[in-house]
């Protein structure tokens, strides 16, 4: 597959409905067209640097996973296929294997935080105050060590800045008990089977984030679902607790940025070739693992 880049889609026949930091959002016949472009976002900073394939590495593996857990929620997936819609004609090379036709929901206003593993901004918390969003964790807990138990750890969703991370009962106190009691088990049900699926591949799912929206009236998995954007992907045969881990995800962008110095405001520093070339191969190795497909 010949490496690209897309940075940024305009699509003039449609109406945008909104940009994300990687995903560009238009109207279409009353649903909803999702392009993954390149575009990176670390600490909630878009970066100026796109990595090439990144977007359709984030688009299939999207589509695997909601073909393979369907049977455990419904998602909002139409159609991966644009070329017979008529307002797209001209924009059919640059969206094929980056796009999908979906289901317009309403979101719910947090995004499901599901760890399976002491890591990352969870691992920070843990060491200031012993818990990680007003979970409580047993004492002594080594970096990257395996929980007990994965425990559901919200976040607010913020269009920008830092997403904030919140309780349960936050949660609860905002869109009602019953529902956030769903969609924490359902939440933690997925993981569950994605993790479990992902060790036969050799891939350790350290902790991932899911989005869910209503549609009349059933609670459905929406946006991007267990890519290397909203996943740790670890390689089982490297785990070791007690140290960061080798990872198949963006983790690596950020090791690098902390390395720089920046104070994580915008704007974000240039990414060196170098990094942006091997994050594209982590990302190409990780869907090689989990969908046993190469995209080159």
């Amino acid at each position: 597959m010949k490496v690209n880049s897309v940075k940024e889609i305009s699509i003039e026949s449609l109406n945008i409905f909104r940009r994300g930091k990687v995903r560009d959002i238009y109207e279409l016949n009353g649903d909803l067209l999702f392009v993954a472009t390149d575009r990176i976002s670390c600490f909630d900073v878009v970066l100026p640097d796109p990595i090439p394939l990144k977007g359709i590495v984030l688009n299939k593996l999207s589509l695997f996973w909601f073909d393979l857990t369907k049977d455990l929620v419904s998602n909002h997936l139409i159609s991966s296929d644009v070329s017979e819609v008529t307002q797209l004609s001209g924009y059919h090379d640059i969206l094929k294997d980056r796009s999908i036709i979906v289901k317009k929901t309403e979101p719910l206003p947090f995004e499901c935080v599901v760890r399976g593993y002491l890591s990352g901004s969870g691992w920070k918390d843990y060491k200031k105050e012993g818990k990680v969003s007003g979970v409580e964790l047993k004492k002594e807990l080594l970096e990257s060590q395996k929980l007990d138990q994965p425990i559901f750890t919200p976040s607010t969703k913020e269009d920008s800045g830092h997403d904030m991370a919140v309780s349960f009962d936050y949660v609860a106190d905002k869109i009602g008990l019953e529902l956030a009691s769903k969609i924490r088990d359902k939440s933690l049900e997925l993981y569950f089977f994605a993790h479990n699926y992902a060790e036969t591949r050799g891939i350790i799912i350290a902790d991932t984030k899911f989005e869910f929206g209503i549609l009349d009236g059933k609670l459905i998995l929406i946006d991007e679902v267990l890519t290397p954007d909203s996943s740790r992907f670890w390689p089982k045969d490297e785990y070791t607790p007690g140290r960061a881990q080798n990872s198949f995800d963006k983790q690596y962008v950020r090791d690098w940025l902390e390395s720089t110095g920046w104070d994580k405001t915008p704007p974000a520093p240039n990414l060196p070739q170098e990094v942006i070339e091997k994050t594209t191969q982590k990302y190409l190795f990780g869907y090689k693992n989990i969908a046993g497909v190469d995209l080159q």
